[in-house]
């Protein structure tokens, strides 16, 4: 069974704002002011912020790039999404139920969207070798 081409321009694009979102954004403005009060504002002390940004923009890269095992891919699947949650979390545990709180809820809904999409492409694969 060949795979939909449907499934695969939707999976790449999908993989494809998560990495510029998830990957590219916090790798060019997570030094700047705003980042830096943002996370501030949240709660959260500055190394955190280190920490997210370099674990976010390794799992966008895993994602993107298509030589990684599927099973590190599982994992940064997985922690992008743990981050998107938590961070509406904190939204709404500092500003209340707001718009701010939504946007990861979004992001979260297409990260979900590439998952099921790659595991589409797996199983045509799969498919294929069998």
């Amino acid at each position: 069974m060949k795979a939909n081409k449907s499934t695969i321009i939707v999976y790449w694009i999908s993989t494809s704002i998560i990495f510029l979102w998830e990957g590219l954004m916090p790798a060019l403005t997570g030094h700047t002011e705003l980042a830096v009060e943002g996370v501030r504002h949240l709660g959260y002390p500055d190394y955190f912020r280190v920490m997210l940004n370099i674990s976010k923009v390794a799992a966008s890269i895993v994602l993107i790039l298509p030589f990684f095992s599927a099973r590190l891919k599982e994992w940064a699947y997985v922690g992008l999404g743990i981050t998107m949650l938590s961070a509406c979390v904190s939204h709404i545990a500092v500003d209340g139920f707001s718009g701010m709180s939504l946007f990861p809820l979004i992001i979260f809904a297409i990260l979900v969207v590439s998952y099921v999409t790659y595991h589409r492409l797996q199983s045509y694969r799969s498919q294929q070798v069998a």
